[in-house]
């Protein structure tokens, strides 16, 4: 596979009025406002690719998705001493920063190599207040079980704009998923009698007739502005210290609106430093796209109702393009001492939000206790209690309750399994499918119910999003 290198120009631009470069992002206009004159003007777009991705071959990677240092003199990346967070701010605007992460202040004795310039950026569309409005609404309806310590500090101080990187990637491949799927033909019911005097009863058999295929589907896929974290911390979307799973599931973001390159959209802002290149990410990419692909091929085994399990799956990559891209996103981040640090994710540019709000533990505990307690009560009234058969029946029904409880607050307000939907709801397209179905085998009055065992051809291998 060849690899093809696109150059970059990079740096700050200045006023083109009166040559200051003190300029920043004008949110309302969506342009860069000179500070000296208020002269606007408008930031370079990034046109649409001319790459038709049917058509790609090889592997091209822009120049900003590789390492290309950036120039000192108007970004830096300052180490934080407190959550170990790397973050790109501008040096030409201060001396000293904000961690987006924990809120550490930084300064510049922090410094540490640079990773690369970005190809694109998608500029800040929604402002500060907008998104602690949304960061309040959203705090508001998980208020009654927060933390009174994250209640009582809470504040638009914890509130900070940051860029985030991303690696944006177009790819050609041809596919094949071969398995085995099975077609329900007939079910129905058979009754008869067992035991006999007073154990005398009818018994009802539920059968089901089913066939059995070799399933096979090969096709062309094309995928577009497929995204993923490159910063390998961010990456971590199961970490026990960080909830970085609600920073992924604000996407997407609109890659049409991207920005060249410009110094001056960093002003007011910080951003997490990119540290993954496209060998790292190399093989997750595939994952995604096997997801991708997965889903693809859904409406082309719909008539096997009991299901198809995937048992191989090839991946051939025609052609890959990668692209460094900052995206922006509002990020209110609170730690209870010596506990996880919890972040509310606002996209800077739909305002979608997601997050997790630290809970109040004690009144957690009670408050399943009371609800497991009530349902003992119930319980207890209801069907009494004699023994210790009794005794186990209520206990339980206690935990079950308590837990259930427990559980249901704890996702609504932790968020775990948030996500984006990279499976659904990145841009792709099939063409060229060819199917291959042969019989293998008669399935006649089985019992099982559920079909054919280990089916995955609704799975996603990455639970990151």
């Amino acid at each position: 596979m060849t690899t093809e290198t696109h150059t970059l120009e990079d740096g700050q631009n200045k006023c083109e009025k009166c040559g200051s470069t003190e300029i920043s992002l004008n949110i309302k206009t969506g342009k860069l406002r000179c500070h000296w004159c208020r002269h606007e003007q408008a930031p370079i777009k990034i046109e649409a690719s001319p790459v038709d991705i049917s058509n790609l071959k090889g592997q091209i990677i822009s120049t900003g998705a590789q390492n290309i240092a950036l120039d000192e003199n108007q970004a830096v990346t300052l180490k934080c001493t407190s959550c170990a967070a790397e973050v790109i701010v501008n040096a030409a605007e201060s001396i000293q920063a904000r961690c987006h992460w924990c809120r550490h202040t930084l300064s510049l004795n922090q410094k540490v190599p640079n990773g690369a310039v970005p190809d694109k950026i998608l500029p800040f569309s929604v402002n500060k207040d907008i998104a602690f409005s949304e960061v309040e609404k959203f705090v508001k309806k998980r208020k009654f079980f927060a933390h009174p310590k994250f209640k009582a500090e809470f504040t638009s101080n914890n509130l900070m704009g940051v860029y985030l990187p991303y690696k944006v990637i177009d790819a050609n491949v041809k596919t094949k998923f071969r398995g085995q799927g099975e077609i329900l033909l007939r079910k129905w019911d058979e009754t008869r009698i067992v035991g006999s005097g007073k154990t005398r009863r009818t018994v009802t058999t539920t059968y089901y007739d089913a066939d059995r295929y070799s399933v096979s589907r090969e096709m062309n896929l094309t995928v577009e502005g497929l995204t993923i974290e490159s910063n390998s911390e961010k990456l971590q979307h199961r970490s026990s210290t960080r909830t970085n799973n609600v920073v992924n599931a604000i996407k997407p973001f609109d890659l049409e609106k991207s920005m060249t390159w410009d110094a001056n959209f960093m002003t007011g802002y910080t951003a997490q430093k990119r540290d993954l290149n496209v060998e790292d990410l190399r093989d997750l990419a595939e994952v995604k796209i096997k997801d991708i692909a997965r889903h693809q091929l859904r409406d082309t085994i719909r008539n096997y109702n009991r299901g198809v399990r995937w048992e191989k799956e090839d991946l051939d990559v025609i052609g890959k393009q990668w692209k460094a891209a900052y995206f922006p996103v509002w990020l209110y981040s609170y730690q209870l001492p010596n506990k996880s640090i919890h972040y509310v994710a606002v996209n800077g540019q739909t305002a979608k939000t997601m997050g997790s709000v630290p809970i109040h533990r004690s009144k957690l505990i009670l408050f399943s206790s009371l609800i497991g307690g009530l349902f003992l009560w119930l319980g207890i009234a209801m069907i009494g209690f004699e023994g210790l058969g009794s005794f186990i029946i209520h206990l339980i029904g206690f935990l079950f309750w308590y837990n259930l409880c427990h559980w249901i607050i704890e996702n609504r307000y932790r968020n775990e399994d948030a996500r984006f939907s990279h499976e659904n709801s990145t841009k792709s397209t099939k063409s060229n499918i060819i199917f291959e179905d042969i019989l293998i085998k008669r399935i006649r009055r089985t019992k099982n119910s559920t079909g054919i065992s280990a089916a995955n051809s609704d799975s996603v291998k990455y639970k990151g999003g």
